[in-house]
């Protein structure tokens, strides 16, 4: 429900950052999941619990416009190494979590970890005073007073002297339309991008909710001996049905722990890969290797042969997030750049609510059937990777469209 919640409001959020400003809608995203993880912690029932999830992931959302104000400040030389270390802070939330949640689980309970996780939300809304409205944005409203104002807080903060020329307001155009996603000069750009995004997705959840079945599986392919069922000493009627939550054991939060740091173990690769290679060869190089890898899930060996191929599918699919988030937020102009960000997010979650029947229901049944999907999919990505029509590596970003498609750039910024 989270990612349904995500899905929904993903798309108007991106809509009113366009319209309103990032810096509004961030701040909002950030009051409204926290509010609404706190109310979680006090659910009275099952359905309150998945509402209140889904009011969450609606809230989360918004978080993305953080990525675009980073992306509208950092000059064009420095986005393609600044952009992707976001992921390591990413990273610290995720082993954060993990950590909180194997001592404050089977102790207090989840929802003292939901509380206790919902305070570093609250503490961040305390420094937004110190977050500036993306200049950009400013200008692309017309507002190049308060862009000029910003920019020059930052050249005193900085210590430097602003850059010589003038902010030129670019031609009045309405923001945040979903019909310039798909002008003439953007439509192949954002069919490939929705692809990408869903695809993406698909496999990235799917790795993640695979890894049971497929770590259950090399038992019984790595050893002689079956897989010995491990029980609880609870034999009440409530234990034996599907539905019935067991909490996690060290080892399982130990695998969580080993698999989340795979997530940053290509990170310094990726980063050469998309300042060199391109944004574009990039991701086709690490959506192809995902394939590959999805397919090498299949061979007979080791428990840690298994895990190591878990792990290096744990960083190529993180990689492949890391480079589409950085190219959809570059490929866009200001006026639509959140928006473009929006949808391919909510497409984005379609690809997760749809990775579990693959991974636990397909997988169960045909364990080939369901890693060729997941692999024929990441073949798909990579053709629709190499071949989007525009290359983002060095260049500026755009403000809007004009007239006959022609795009003003913002080259004092």
């Amino acid at each position: 429900m989270v990612f349904f919640g995500y899905m929904v409001f993903s798309i108007v959020l991106g809509f009113l950052a366009d319209r309103y400003g990032r810096w509004k809608i961030l701040l909002l995203s950030f009051l409204w999941a926290a509010y609404f993880s706190l109310l979680t912690s006090f659910a009275p029932s099952y359905i309150w619990f998945v509402f209140l999830r889904a009011m969450v992931g609606g809230g989360v959302s918004g978080h993305a416009q953080g990525l675009i104000i980073k992306t509208e400040f950092l000059p064009t030389k420095y986005r393609g190494y600044m952009l992707p270390l976001s992921q390591v802070f990413w990273l610290a939330g995720s082993l954060l979590i993990i950590g909180l949640a194997s001592v404050v689980n089977p102790t207090i309970g989840w929802r003292w970890l939901i509380r206790i996780a919902s305070i570093p939300s609250i503490l961040l809304i305390l420094v937004f005073k110190f977050i500036p409205e993306s200049a950009r944005y400013n200008v692309s409203t017309g507002n190049v007073a308060a862009a000029l104002a910003t920019l020059q807080m930052i050249a005193k903060m900085n210590g430097a002297a602003m850059p010589e020329g003038v902010l030129k307001e670019p031609a009045k155009g309405r923001r945040g339309r979903f019909k310039d996603l798909i002008h003439p000069k953007y439509l192949r750009t954002t069919l490939q991008i929705w692809i990408i995004w869903l695809g993406i997705a698909f496999a990235y959840y799917g790795v993640i909710l695979a890894s049971a079945e497929l770590l259950e599986r090399d038992l019984v392919c790595g050893s002689a001996a079956p897989p010995v069922q491990q029980t609880t000493g609870d034999d009440s009627e409530e234990s034996r049905s599907p539905c019935h939550c067991r909490l996690f054991g060290p080892a399982a939060y130990q695998t969580m722990t080993i698999s989340t740091v795979g997530e940053i173990a290509l990170n310094p690769l990726n980063i050469l890969g998309i300042n060199f290679l391109g944004r574009r060869l990039s991701l086709c190089i690490t959506m192809g290797c995902t394939a590959l890898f999805f397919l090498l899930l299949n061979i007979c060996t080791s428990s840690a042969g298994m895990t190591g191929f878990l792990f290096m599918l744990r960083a190529l699919v993180s990689a492949n997030f890391n480079t589409i988030y950085i190219y959809t937020a570059e490929v866009y102009p200001t006026t639509m750049r959140a928006l473009g960000m929006g949808i391919s997010g909510s497409l984005c979650r379609v690809g997760a609510m749809v990775a579990p029947f693959i991974s636990q229901v397909l997988m169960s049944a045909s364990f080939v059937g369901a890693l060729c999907l997941f692999s024929s999919m990441c073949v798909v990505c990579a053709i629709s990777a190499f071949t989007l029509p525009i290359e983002t590596k060095g260049v500026a970003l755009q403000v809007c469209i004009t007239a006959p498609g022609a795009p003003v750039y913002l080259h004092a910024i």
